[in-house]
C-alpha cells in the first residue's frame, strides 16, 4: 500500500510537469466588451492602474474590431501617464497616432504625448530654477517640439492653450540655461563666449524672461573687453526695452559690484 501511494504521488507530480502550473483565473472570461470597458474605467477612477491596463489589453485582444478597442488604446496612454510611466505613455500615444491619424480625438494623443515628454524630462517636479538651468537643453528642446507639434497641427484644440503655456515655460528654461553658461564664462574671463551666449538668447528666445539679463551681461562683457561702442549699443537697447532696469538706476555703482552679484540680488 505504501508503494502504491508513493507511485500515485509520482504520477500527480508528473502530471503537473506535463500540464504546467494552473493559470491565473480570468474573471472576465464570460464578460462582454461593455462590462470589461466599464470595469476598466472604474479601475482607472480607483487608481488601480495595473488592473485597468490589463482590462484594456483584454479588450484589444478579444474585441479588436469592437467599438471599445480604439478607445482602449488611447486610454492606455492616459493610464501610463497617471502611473508615472512616461516612456510607456509616449509609446502608447505614438502607436495610437500611427494607427488612427484621422481619429476625432487624435489631438489628445498628441497632447498626452507632450505631457509625458514634459514629465519624462523631470520638468514638472519641484526643482529650483537653478536646477532647471543646469539641465541638458536637448531634453527641454525635445519636450518643446512634442508640444509644438500639437499646437501646429491642431491650433484650435482645447489642449492648445495648456500646451502653449508649457512651451513658454520651456523657452524661459532654455534661455535660462544659456544665461547659466554665460555667467560661467563671465566669471572665468571668457567674455566673447559670454557675449555669444547672450546673442543666442536674444535671437532665438526674443520673448524670454532672460533678455534683460542677457543685455546686462553683454554690457559688462564689452566693457571688460574695452569695446566701448558695442557696450553703448547694448546699453541703448537695454534703456529702450527695460527703462526701469535696476542696472540703470543712479545708485548702482558698477565699479564696486561684480555684474553677477548685482543680478543675483534681483
Amino acid at each position: 500500500m505504501k508503494y502504491s501511494l508513493a507511485f500515485f504521488i509520482l504520477i500527480l507530480l508528473n502530471g503537473c510537469s506535463i500540464f504546467g502550473a494552473p493559470t491565473e483565473l480570468d474573471e472576465t472570461k464570460n464578460w462582454n466588451a461593455d462590462r470589461i470597458y466599464s470595469d476598466a474605467s472604474q479601475k482607472v477612477r480607483d487608481r488601480n492602474f495595473d488592473k485597468a491596463l490589463k482590462y484594456f489589453r483584454i479588450i484589444e485582444t478579444r474585441y479588436p474590431h469592437g467599438k471599445y478597442a480604439t478607445q482602449a488604446q488611447l486610454e492606455t496612454a492616459y493610464v501610463y501617464y497617471k502611473k508615472n510611466d512616461p516612456g510607456s505613455c509616449i509609446a502608447a500615444a505614438e502607436r495610437f497616432i500611427k494607427l488612427h491619424p484621422n481619429h476625432p480625438n487624435i489631438d489628445y494623443a498628441y497632447y498626452i504625448r507632450g505631457l509625458a515628454s514634459f514629465k519624462e524630462r523631470g520638468l514638472v517636479d519641484k526643482a529650483t530654477q537653478q536646477e532647471v538651468n543646469d539641465r541638458d537643453p536637448a531634453t527641454m528642446k525635445n519636450s518643446f517640439q512634442a508640444l509644438k507639434e500639437l499646437v501646429t497641427r491642431y491650433p484650435d484644440s482645447k489642449y492648445a492653450k495648456d500646451a502653449t503655456l508649457r512651451m513658454t515655460y520651456l523657452v524661459n528654461a532654455l534661455a535660462g540655461h544659456e544665461m547659466h553658461v554665460a555667467r560661467y564664462y563671465m566669471k572665468r574671463g571668457a567674455y566673447l563666449a559670454a557675449v555669444n551666449r547672450c546673442k543666442f538668447v536674444l535671437e532665438n528666445y526674443p520673448e524670454s524672461t532672460s533678455n534683460e539679463e542677457a543685455l546686462v551681461v553683454m554690457i559688462s562683457a564689452y566693457e571688460s573687453m574695452g569695446m566701448q561702442d558695442l557696450k553703448e549699443d547694448a546699453m541703448r537697447v537695454l534703456k529702450s526695452n527695460y527703462p526701469q532696469s535696476q542696472f540703470l538706476q543712479k545708485d548702482y555703482k558698477q565699479e564696486k559690484r561684480d555684474w553677477w552679484r548685482f543680478w543675483d540680488s534681483l
